[in-house]
C-alpha cells in the first residue's frame, strides 16, 4: 500500500507505517456511536451550588494559590478566523453590491461599534484614499469588506482570532489574546506569576509572539504580575492521513500522501507537555469586556475550588488504598464517593470481594480530574453533558458531540434533544497524581471516539479522520464533574456580528 517514498514521508512526520495503516482502517470502518444512559441534568449529574458553597470554594481556590502550586491557563488559539467572516466572504463574491441579507445589513448598520473600526478606516484611507464614511456614502461596500479581509488591508480573513481587535476601550482597542492575559492575572496567577499557554498554528507563531512582546509589559504593570507566556504548535505526528472515498490513500498532485490536522483532539499532546498542578482551559474567542467580567472571574475560581476539594479527597482515599490498611467499611465509603461525587456507576462492582473492589476503586480514582462548567442550553451548536456507558460497563459523566450520538435511534435522539445544558469549554483540570507525578494524558484517550468527515481538495472528495476531541473523547477516561455556571460566563464569537453583542461592547 505504501511506497518507499511514502514510508520515508511517514517517518519524517514522527509517525509509524503501522499507525497510518490503522488510520486508514478507522476511516474504512468508522467509529461506533456511544451508548447514552441519560442526558446530565440538575436532577442527575450536574451540580448547582448555593451561595454558601460558592463562597467556600472561592476560599479554597484563594488558599491554594498561596501554597506554591503551579497554575497554567491553556488557550487553544490555532487556526485562521476565516469561518468568523464566512458571510462577508460570501458578500464579496455575490452578484449584488449592496447589503442584502440580514447579516450584511447588521454588519454595515453597526460598523461604528466594532473595535477594529478605526484600524479599518485607516487601512481604507491608505488603500483607496477614502474613509469608511465616504465609502458608505458612495455605496462602495465591497471595498470596505475586502480591506477588512484581504492581505492588502487588515487581512482579518487569514489572521487567527487571537490577534483580532475584539473590544474597544477609552484607552484603545484590544485583541482577544489580551483579554486572556487579563483573565490569567485575575484568577490563574500564583506567587506573583501568571502562566498562560497558547496553542498556535505555525503560520501565525511569529505574529503571536511579536504581539505578546508588544503588550506584555502593559498588563504586567496594570496587574502587578509577571507573565510566563509560552506557545506550542500542533504536532505533525498528530495529523491524520486523508483517504479517497474508496478508502485508498489520498495523494497530492505530486504523488505524496495528504495528511491533515487531526482536529482539536490533537492538542491533548500539547496539554500533556504542560507542567502544572492545575490547568484552566478556555477557548480563545470566549472573552468578555471588563465591565462584565466579574461573573467570569468568580466562577473560574469556584470551579477551581471544586476541583481542589475533590482532588484532596481523592488523594486521601488513594493513600488509604495504597496503604492496604482499610476495612470493608472504608471501601464502601470510597465506593459511595466514586458514585455520588464522581458520578461513576458500576452495576457489577463486587462489594463482597475486598481485593477486587479495592483494585476497581484505585483505577477510578487514580486518573486526571476535570471540573467542567456547563450552561443552560440556548441553542448554541456544540456538545453537551451526558451520562454515558464506557467500554468497561460503567456509566460516567462525559461531554459528547452530536457526531457521537446515533440520531437514527429514536431513544438516543430523544435523550440528545432533551439535554438541558451545553458545554462552553470552561474546564479546570488536575494533571498530577497524589505523588506529584504527571499523568500520561494520551493513555486516557478513548480511541474509539473519533469520527469521519467529508472534505475536498482541488475538486476531489476525500474522507478525513478527526481524532477524539480534546474535551470529549480525549478526556473520556478522566474523572469528570459537571457544575452549572451562569450563561453570562459564555460569550463566544463565532461570527463577526457576535462582536455586536453587549458582552463585547466596551464603550457604551
Amino acid at each position: 500500500m505504501f511506497t518507499p517514498q511514502d514510508q520515508e514521508q511517514i517517518i519524517q512526520r514522527s509517525m509509524s507505517v503501522e499507525q497510518v495503516a490503522n488510520q486508514l482502517k478507522q476511516i474504512a470502518h468508522g467509529f461506533p456511536f456511544l451508548r447514552i444512559d441519560a442526558p446530565a441534568s440538575i436532577e442527575m449529574g450536574i451540580r448547582v451550588l448555593d451561595e454558601q458553597e460558592e463562597n467556600r470554594y472561592l476560599s479554597v481556590h484563594e488558599e491554594y494559590l498561596c501554597t506554591g502550586h503551579r497554575i497554567v491557563k491553556f488557550v487553544p488559539a490555532s487556526g485562521a478566523a476565516s469561518r468568523m467572516f464566512k458571510n462577508l466572504f460570501a458578500f464579496l463574491t455575490a452578484e449584488y453590491n449592496i447589503p442584502t441579507t440580514a447579516f450584511e445589513k447588521e454588519f454595515f448598520d453597526n460598523i461604528k461599534k466594532f473595535a477594529f473600526r478605526e484600524a479599518l478606516c485607516d487601512a481604507c484611507k491608505k488603500n483607496v484614499g477614502k474613509s469608511i464614511r465616504q465609502l458608505l456614502v458612495n455605496g462602495e461596500y465591497k471595498t470596505i469588506v475586502s480591506t477588512l479581509l484581504e492581505p492588502q488591508g487588515l487581512n482579518y480573513g487569514q489572521l487567527p482570532k487571537g490577534l483580532l481587535l475584539f473590544h474597544e476601550y477609552k484607552e484603545g482597542s484590544v485583541t482577544s489574546m489580551e483579554e486572556h492575559l487579563r483573565e490569567a492575572a485575575l484568577y490563574a496567577s500564583s506567587n506573583g506569576v501568571a502562566r498562560i499557554h497558547f496553542t498556535v498554528s505555525h503560520d501565525h507563531m511569529m505574529l503571536f509572539k511579536a504581539y505578546v512582546d508588544k503588550v506584555k509589559r502593559i498588563y504586567e504593570s496594570q496587574f502587578e504580575v509577571e507573565y510566563d507566556i509560552t506557545f506550542s504548535e500542533q504536532k505533525p505526528s498528530t495529523d491524520t492521513i486523508a483517504a479517497n472515498v474508496d478508502g485508498s490513500p489520498f495523494r497530492n498532485e505530486d504523488g505524496s500522501l495528504l495528511f491533515r490536522p487531526g482536529g482539536h483532539g490533537a492538542l491533548i499532546e500539547n496539554l500533556n507537555d504542560i507542567d502544572a498542578d492545575v490547568v484552566f482551559i478556555k477557548n480563545i474567542d470566549n472573552v468578555v469586556v471588563n465591565r462584565l467580567s466579574e461573573p467570569t472571574i468568580k466562577y473560574k475560581k469556584v470551579l477551581s475550588g471544586v476541583l481542589i476539594s475533590i482532588q484532596k479527597q481523592v488523594f486521601e482515599y488513594l493513600r488509604t488504598l495504597d496503604s492496604r490498611k482499610y476495612t470493608p467499611d472504608d471501601l464502601l465509603e470510597i465506593l459511595a464517593f466514586v458514585e455520588l461525587q464522581l458520578g461513576v456507576i458500576n452495576p457489577d462492582a463486587c462489594v463482597n470481594d475486598p481485593s477486587e473492589l479495592a483494585m476497581y476503586l484505585y483505577k477510578k480514582l487514580n486518573r486526571p480530574i476535570r471540573v467542567c462548567g456547563v450552561v443552560r442550553n440556548v441553542g448554541e451548536p456544540g456538545g453537551g453533558p451526558f451520562l454515558v456507558y464506557n467500554q468497561d460497563g460503567t456509566v460516567s459523566p462525559q461531554i459528547l458531540e452530536s457526531s457521537q450520538i446515533d440520531i437514527s435511534n429514536s431513544e438516543s435522539k430523544k435523550m440528545f434533544e432533551d439535554g438541558t445544558h451545553f458545554n462552553p469549554v470552561d474546564i479546570v483540570c488536575a494533571l498530577k497524581n497524589y505523588k506529584g507525578e504527571a499523568f500520561d494524558l494520551p493513555s486516557y484517550v478513548d480511541p474509539q471516539t473519533g469520527f469521519i468527515s467529508k472534505k475536498s481538495k482541488n475538486g476531489k472528495d476525500l474522507l478525513a479522520l478527526e481524532l477524539p476531541g480534546l474535551w470529549n473523547g480525549a478526556m473520556s477516561n478522566w474523572s469528570t464533574i459537571f457544575v452549572e455556571v451562569p450563561l453570562e460566563t459564555f460569550n463566544p464569537v463565532k461570527t463577526v456580528n457576535d462582536l455586536l453583542r453587549d458582552a463585547h461592547q466596551g464603550i457604551i
